[in-house]
């Protein structure tokens, strides 16, 4: 059996029997404890990420009056939209598709509606738990599994699974699918363009996470929008099948007809495993980059986190989901991944269709390599703060992996991810599982002040007593 068949084999094993009920068991607890957050304070949150204004405690100032680089919530948003918002939204759900019918777009509907609340809740207490780093914040799943389970032993293992899973093996999935465009598009030979992704990522990880928030927050915008905007330009040309489109996803949704894929449990599996893919909800990689946010309450960034998922899965996913299904490509048996999508897009624009998916794909995995990168970066500081282990890991995830997944076919790296995502995913629903009740008593503390008028929240680590000597941002 080769090594590709023995991982995919795995891999069905876990998420066809656990992971899928786990993960919606928790969003759905999730849901009911915050008392449906995700719906009842989409307007919060909206403010929350348009404030130009971003309120900085004084206190959470390493020297008071002295200028910090702290990276704003918006920037914060912006790099964990960059990780979510990149091949998963594009190549990922061309492949859930393809393998798992129409009716696994239904199954990405749903694990982002009900993982945004898990979204929330994981976020928040990445915020309440982070530690002072140089000239920005540091956090994370290993954080609060360290200062609010003490369990060293499970921080460093999630630690451990968060680099191979996002700082190694995502990389690889990116620049495949950087590579795969660009051929397709263009002609180029995948060797070139491996090396020239690996030189650009390697420039700007050794820069550090200020680096990466800047370029972050201008390249997601921009691509989100843009992409959005052909999307939609593509929609209204074919308004009369919108009907038709929804038909086919909700009927394949239950197996009532099975358009394409083998029966109901791979269209499931496939739209959860593709779903948790795009957005993270869960899998305990946003909250690294949400720790890093200097905001006056935690539940500010878990709510804003809790909007990323909405953005990624149910604007940017359904975008590139209804191009594929009006376009009537998804059952032809020698497509799948980006050659798809690209396909899909070329039979409603023509050739430009190829083209502009090959731009836009590498903006969004390439902003996903960089952050990518980061949360590796967050948690090996957390296991070691030795300089050379840094600097191998900064070669290995924006160069080695990156000319690894340019080179290696498209079923072994996705195959490689989803092993990995899923013993993460397993890792970290158990940590919020057992921490959540921090993050209920938070949001109730939030909704308390906002009662009174107050228009920003503040937190003080007093507030919870049981856990003061181990809140060092809250003073």
């Amino acid at each position: 059996m080769e090594l590709n068949e023995l991982i995919n084999m795995v891999n069905d094993a876990v998420w066809g029997y656990v992971l899928i009920f786990l993960l919606v068991g928790c969003g759905l607890w999730f849901t009911w404890r915050t008392r449906f957050v995700q719906f009842r304070m989409v307007g919060e949150m909206l403010r929350l990420l348009t404030d130009s204004a971003v309120v900085t405690v004084e206190s959470q100032v390493k020297e008071p009056g002295k200028p910090q680089k702290h990276i704003s919530s918006f920037q914060a948003f912006a790099v964990s939209v960059a990780t979510r918002v990149g091949t998963g939204n594009l190549a990922g759900v061309a492949s859930a598709i393809a393998i798992g019918g129409p009716g696994a777009v239904f199954w990405m509907w749903v694990i982002a509606i009900v993982g945004s609340a898990t979204a929330f809740v994981e976020s928040t207490l990445a915020q309440l738990f982070k530690q002072k780093h140089q000239d920005s914040f540091i956090g994370g799943p290993a954080y609060y599994i360290q200062h609010g389970l003490h369990l060293r032993w499970m921080a460093v293992t999630f630690a451990i699974l968060i680099t191979l899973q996002f700082g190694l093996s995502n990389n690889s999935i990116q620049a495949n699918t950087i590579c795969g465009a660009m051929q397709e598009a263009f002609g180029w030979s995948p060797v070139w363009v491996g090396v020239v992704l690996a030189a650009l990522g390697l420039f700007i990880v050794f820069g550090g996470i200020q680096r990466i928030a800047h370029v972050s927050s201008v390249l997601v915008p921009v691509m989100a929008i843009g992409y959005v905007v052909l999307a939609v330009v593509v929609i209204a040309m074919n308004v009369e099948h919108i009907p038709h489109v929804f038909k086919v996803i909700v009927l394949d949704a239950f197996g009532i007809e099975q358009v394409a894929g083998g029966g109901l449990g791979t269209t499931i599996m496939y739209g959860v495993k593709r779903g948790l893919f795009s957005n993270e909800a869960g899998e305990g990689s946003a909250p690294n980059v949400a720790a890093t946010a200097a905001v006056s309450h935690p539940v500010k960034q878990g709510l804003i986190q809790a909007l990323g998922v909405f953005t990624d899965t149910l604007l940017v996913c359904s975008c590139t989901a209804f191009i594929i299904l009006i376009s009537g490509l998804y059952n032809v048996p020698e497509l799948n991944g980006i050659a798809l999508t690209q396909s899909a897009l070329q039979s409603e624009v023509g050739a430009i269709g190829p083209v502009f998916l090959a731009v836009a794909i590498f903006l969004f995995a390439f902003s996903s390599i960089i952050g990518n990168y980061y949360y590796g970066e967050a948690n090996i500081r957390f296991i070691t703060p030795n300089p050379v282990v840094m600097t191998v890991y900064r070669i290995c995830s924006a160069g080695v992996m990156v000319i690894f997944g340019a080179l290696a076919s498209f079923e072994l790296v996705w195959n490689i991810v989803d092993f990995f995502m899923a013993f993460l995913t397993a890792c970290n629903l158990v940590a919020i599982i057992l921490l959540g009740r921090y993050a209920f008593r938070l949001l109730d503390d939030y909704r308390q002040q906002k009662r009174k008028g107050i228009r920003e929240p503040v937190f003080h680590r007093s507030q919870l007593p049981e856990l003061e000597n181990e809140l060092e941002c809250w003073e």
